[in-house]
Protein backbone atom coordinates (compact mmCIF):
# COMPACT_ATOMS: atom_id res chain seq x y z
CA UNK A 1 0.00 0.00 0.00
CA UNK A 2 1.05 3.69 -0.58
CA UNK A 3 -0.35 6.74 0.16
CA UNK A 4 0.49 9.57 -2.27
CA UNK A 5 -1.22 12.61 -3.32
CA UNK A 6 -3.78 12.51 -5.65
CA UNK A 7 -2.35 14.01 -8.48
CA UNK A 8 0.45 11.44 -8.50
CA UNK A 9 -1.73 8.46 -8.80
CA UNK A 10 -1.18 8.06 -12.38
CA UNK A 11 2.55 7.73 -12.12
CA UNK A 12 2.60 5.19 -9.48
CA UNK A 13 -0.28 2.92 -10.97
CA UNK A 14 1.99 3.05 -14.12
CA UNK A 15 5.21 1.51 -11.92
CA UNK A 16 2.79 -0.88 -10.44
CA UNK A 17 3.58 -4.08 -12.64
CA UNK A 18 7.65 -3.43 -12.59
CA UNK A 19 9.91 -5.09 -10.30
CA UNK A 20 9.79 -4.53 -6.55
CA UNK A 21 13.38 -2.77 -6.82
CA UNK A 22 12.80 -0.70 -10.20
CA UNK A 23 9.23 0.49 -8.52
CA UNK A 24 11.05 1.93 -5.20
CA UNK A 25 14.16 3.27 -7.59
CA UNK A 26 11.72 4.94 -9.62
CA UNK A 27 9.41 6.26 -6.18
CA UNK A 28 11.19 9.89 -5.47
CA UNK A 29 10.83 10.89 -9.26
CA UNK A 30 7.03 9.65 -9.46
CA UNK A 31 5.92 11.21 -6.32
CA UNK A 32 7.61 14.42 -7.57
CA UNK A 33 10.47 14.87 -5.41
CA UNK A 34 13.58 13.64 -7.81
CA UNK A 35 15.79 15.04 -5.33
CA UNK A 36 14.39 12.84 -2.70
CA UNK A 37 15.34 9.61 -1.28
CA UNK A 38 14.25 6.34 -0.42
CA UNK A 39 13.94 5.06 2.95
CA UNK A 40 13.18 1.72 3.41
CA UNK A 41 13.02 -0.07 6.54
CA UNK A 42 11.04 -2.30 9.12
CA UNK A 43 7.51 -1.57 10.05
CA UNK A 44 6.40 -2.55 13.09
CA UNK A 45 3.26 -2.20 15.18
CA UNK A 46 1.26 -3.77 18.59
CA UNK A 47 -1.39 -3.66 20.45
CA UNK A 48 -0.09 -5.53 23.13
CA UNK A 49 2.89 -3.70 24.58
CA UNK A 50 4.80 -5.23 26.75
CA UNK A 51 3.82 -5.11 30.63
CA UNK A 52 7.06 -2.94 31.14
CA UNK A 53 6.45 -0.06 34.20
CA UNK A 54 6.13 3.43 33.43
CA UNK A 55 9.29 5.71 33.40
CA UNK A 56 8.32 8.76 32.16
CA UNK A 57 6.37 12.06 32.65
CA UNK A 58 4.13 13.66 29.83
CA UNK A 59 4.71 17.18 29.32
CA UNK A 60 4.75 20.37 26.96
CA UNK A 61 6.92 19.76 24.35
CA UNK A 62 7.63 23.29 25.00
CA UNK A 63 9.06 22.64 27.98
CA UNK A 64 12.61 24.03 29.48
CA UNK A 65 15.12 22.21 28.24
CA UNK A 66 13.99 19.19 25.77
CA UNK A 67 16.03 18.35 22.53
CA UNK A 68 15.02 20.23 19.08
CA UNK A 69 13.33 16.82 17.89
CA UNK A 70 10.80 16.83 20.98
CA UNK A 71 9.37 20.33 20.21
CA UNK A 72 8.19 19.38 16.94
CA UNK A 73 5.07 17.99 18.32
CA UNK A 74 2.04 19.61 19.00
CA UNK A 75 0.89 17.70 21.58
CA UNK A 76 2.29 16.30 24.71
CA UNK A 77 5.63 14.62 24.68
CA UNK A 78 6.75 12.01 27.27
CA UNK A 79 10.05 12.69 28.64
CA UNK A 80 12.03 11.39 31.43
CA UNK A 81 14.58 13.08 33.26
CA UNK A 82 17.19 12.91 36.01
CA UNK A 83 17.31 14.09 39.44
CA UNK A 84 18.51 17.45 38.24
CA UNK A 85 16.03 17.66 35.56
CA UNK A 86 17.93 16.99 32.54
CA UNK A 87 16.87 15.00 29.56
CA UNK A 88 18.00 11.66 29.42
CA UNK A 89 15.17 10.10 26.82
CA UNK A 90 11.88 11.08 25.55
CA UNK A 91 9.06 9.64 22.82
CA UNK A 92 6.87 11.48 20.88
CA UNK A 93 3.73 10.34 18.96
CA UNK A 94 3.32 11.44 15.10
CA UNK A 95 -0.72 11.06 14.83
CA UNK A 96 -0.98 10.05 10.91
CA UNK A 97 -4.64 9.71 10.81
CA UNK A 98 -6.91 8.11 12.99
CA UNK A 99 -5.64 4.60 13.18
CA UNK A 100 -1.80 4.23 13.10
CA UNK A 101 0.47 6.24 15.22
CA UNK A 102 4.01 6.20 14.85
CA UNK A 103 5.98 6.58 18.18
CA UNK A 104 9.26 8.48 18.11
CA UNK A 105 11.87 7.51 20.47
CA UNK A 106 15.38 9.43 21.35
CA UNK A 107 17.73 8.41 24.56
CA UNK A 108 21.07 10.36 25.36
CA UNK A 109 24.01 8.42 24.79
CA UNK A 110 24.71 8.23 28.83
CA UNK A 111 21.47 7.13 29.65
CA UNK A 112 21.20 4.12 26.95
CA UNK A 113 21.32 1.01 28.35
CA UNK A 114 19.42 1.33 31.27
CA UNK A 115 16.18 -0.14 29.48
CA UNK A 116 14.26 3.61 29.07
CA UNK A 117 13.29 3.37 25.30
CA UNK A 118 11.72 -0.05 26.05
CA UNK A 119 9.87 1.13 28.92
CA UNK A 120 8.75 4.64 27.08
CA UNK A 121 8.03 2.90 24.04
CA UNK A 122 5.72 0.46 26.13
CA UNK A 123 4.32 3.10 27.87
CA UNK A 124 3.44 5.58 24.74
CA UNK A 125 1.93 2.23 23.23
CA UNK A 126 -0.69 1.69 26.04
CA UNK A 127 -1.56 5.63 25.34
CA UNK A 128 -1.99 5.14 21.71
CA UNK A 129 -4.13 2.25 22.41
CA UNK A 130 -6.09 4.06 24.99
CA UNK A 131 -6.75 6.92 22.15
CA UNK A 132 -8.42 4.10 19.85
CA UNK A 133 -5.07 3.51 17.59
CA UNK A 134 -2.37 0.95 16.77
CA UNK A 135 0.76 2.14 17.66
CA UNK A 136 3.51 1.63 15.17
CA UNK A 137 7.24 1.89 15.18
CA UNK A 138 9.95 2.38 12.63
CA UNK A 139 13.60 2.11 12.55
CA UNK A 140 16.51 1.69 10.05
CA UNK A 141 17.05 -2.00 9.00
CA UNK A 142 20.94 -1.38 10.64
CA UNK A 143 19.72 0.06 14.09
CA UNK A 144 19.79 -3.31 16.60
CA UNK A 145 19.39 -1.10 19.37
CA UNK A 146 16.54 -0.22 18.03
CA UNK A 147 15.36 -3.11 16.96
CA UNK A 148 16.06 -4.73 20.04
CA UNK A 149 13.95 -1.80 21.73
CA UNK A 150 11.34 -2.56 19.85
CA UNK A 151 10.92 -6.57 20.69
CA UNK A 152 11.71 -5.46 24.42
CA UNK A 153 8.62 -3.24 24.42
CA UNK A 154 6.06 -5.98 22.38
CA UNK A 155 6.70 -4.97 19.26
CA UNK A 156 7.68 -7.93 16.73
CA UNK A 157 9.05 -7.99 13.50
CA UNK A 158 6.32 -9.60 11.24
CA UNK A 159 8.30 -9.04 8.41
CA UNK A 160 6.11 -6.05 7.06
CA UNK A 161 8.13 -3.18 5.31
CA UNK A 162 7.86 0.56 5.31
CA UNK A 163 9.07 2.72 2.76
CA UNK A 164 8.67 6.32 2.48
CA UNK A 165 10.46 9.45 0.30
CA UNK A 166 12.05 11.88 2.26
CA UNK A 167 14.61 14.83 2.03
CA UNK A 168 18.50 13.35 1.74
Amino acid sequence: MLSVAPDRVAAIRALAHDAPDRLLAALPEAVGRPEFCLHDGPFRWSVAPAPLPDVGEWTASTAPGLPPWLRLFDRPVLVVRDADGTYLAGAGIKRHDAYGHELAIGTVPAARGRGLARRLVAQAARRVLDEGAVPTYLHEWDNVASARVAEAAGFPDRGWRAYGVYPR
